[in-house]
């Protein structure tokens, strides 16, 4: 597989749309479609930085969870906090600040920076690190008009009941179970 031309056919607020054109194994032309949250001058760019945090945080031995309205699915779901790094912001950082922004709560302690790993390898580039981390505080609302956040701490059973009845993000689904399995 060789990619031989990279083209920006739509420059959304928040998302771009490429065209990739390759040549497939066989050799022949074939065009793909991907988004991206950042500027791609060369084929080099494509997936190369993070640009969010999913955070996986815990307290007293309990999961934080989000019940989440998405407007891409049209309805409430289980996820983690996350959001994207601003302009010169470290991870720790955008941790710090999005765990507050969507929850109120502070960061106690950062137990792991995993490295960054792609959120949807079959639409976008877009990458985002995972962070482990230690909670604390009481629950507030510092979220913009345009969020619907219920954030709460789980036990382990309650989680493995909320994977039997609720609709999650992948990557929350896999932690939520994970945790059932194995608590941090």
């Amino acid at each position: 597989m060789e990619l031989i031309h990279l083209e920006k056919v739509k420059d959304g607020k928040y998302l771009k749309n490429y065209e990739l054109t390759y040549h497939n194994k066989a050799g022949r032309e074939k065009t793909y479609e991907i988004v991206s949250r950042r500027e791609l001058e060369s084929p080099e760019d494509i997936g190369g930085k993070s640009s969010g945090v999913s955070i996986v945080a815990i307290a007293d031995g309990k999961l934080l969870l989000l019940r989440e309205f998405r407007m891409g699915v049209n309805r409430e779901i289980i996820n983690l906090v996350a959001g994207m790094i601003e302009a010169g912001e470290t991870i720790e950082e955008c941790v710090k600040r999005e765990l507050y922004e969507e929850t109120g709560l502070s960061v106690k302690r950062i137990i792991k920076i995993l490295p960054p790993s792609f959120s949807a390898v079959a639409i976008s580039d877009v990458c985002t690190n995972i962070v482990f981390v230690e909670a604390e505080g009481d629950f507030s609302d510092h979220t913009s008009e345009n969020e619907q956040i219920r954030p709460a701490f789980y036990t382990k059973e309650q989680v493995k009941e909320l994977l039997k009845t609720e609709s999650f993000s992948s990557r929350c689904q896999l932690v939520a179970y994970m945790f059932t399995e194995n608590p941090f």
